[in-house]
């Protein structure tokens, strides 16, 4: 399938990696050991994922795990997009959006361009844009409860001063998520036909998972629709829905997607 294949339909998918803070969140202790084992194995599933089904990525990284594992991620860098996740996932200063930066510039040599926020919060996007950053990917244009409203912001990318921002995708008009936490817990047939029908009406399509989601999560204190197929099983969920992914449009960077967006007049 060619670049310009499939009625240019892009298909941005991303890996959010980091340190496995989640059972943090709901009160239990996790060694530090643990947290970046944890992630790094299931990252390690990934990318031999996509090198069977010759997709391309983009991962969004901390600093804080990239500086563990710099060799292996300096060889994800060759094939696939590397960009900022912050400098930590459970703490932000507004100094970790230009340290990030400067940290996996170092590790992968190359420029990073692209941010987006530990579980998507609030933060300067006029500083992101002085620091040289070329889009950010931090939206979910949904209602999510106990964490935000943004039912009223824009589903599709758009132009903002010298940024572009990238929102993830949700259905068409009743704004249903389409991420890592839906994509568990609807049936693969269901998950399928509403990325269809977003993929018709958008022309592009935004999801995200997280390496520790293919671990063995289910012996910590965490709720019962996070820990819902996770491992082995959701690593095999996720094989079948990419290969079916394949049919529908084509893979490529957060960056290779920037040239595109100028042609859409967002």
């Amino acid at each position: 399938m060619t670049l310009l294949g499939n009625m240019n339909k892009f298909i941005l998918l991303s890996f959010d990696v980091e340190e496995f803070d989640l059972p943090e969140e709901f009160g239990q202790k996790i060694s530090e050991k643990n947290k970046f084992s944890i992630s790094l194995s299931g990252l390690k599933k990934i990318i031999k994922l996509l090198e069977r089904l010759d997709i391309k990525a983009t991962f969004f990284i901390t600093a804080n795990f990239a500086l563990r594992n710099k060799a292996f991620i300096k060889k994800i860098s060759k094939k696939h997009e590397i960009a900022s996740h912050s400098f930590f996932h459970s703490s932000f200063s507004e100094e970790d959006l230009s340290k990030s930066k400067k940290v996996l510039e170092k590790i992968i040599e190359k420029k990073i361009t692209g941010f987006r926020m530990p579980r998507l919060q609030k933060f300067s996007l006029k500083k992101l844009e002085e620091l040289d950053y070329k889009y950010d990917s931090s939206l979910n244009p949904t209602y999510i409860p106990g964490r935000y409203n943004h039912l009223l912001k824009r589903r599709s990318p758009y132009h903002l001063n010298k940024l572009f921002i990238i929102p993830l995708s949700t259905l068409p008009i009743i704004r249903f998520p389409l991420f890592w936490l839906t994509f568990r817990n609807l049936p693969l047939s269901l998950f399928k036909l509403a990325t269809k029908i977003t993929l018709n009406m958008d022309s592009e399509f935004n999801i995200v998972f997280h390496p520790w989601e293919f671990e063995n999560i289910g012996k910590f204190q965490i709720p019962w629709y996070i820990r819902t197929g996770y491992g082995n099983r959701l690593l095999k969920k996720l094989e079948k829905y990419l290969a079916w992914l394949k049919n529908q449009g084509n893979f490529i960077t957060f960056s290779e997607f920037l040239s595109f967006l100028p042609l859409r007049k967002v």
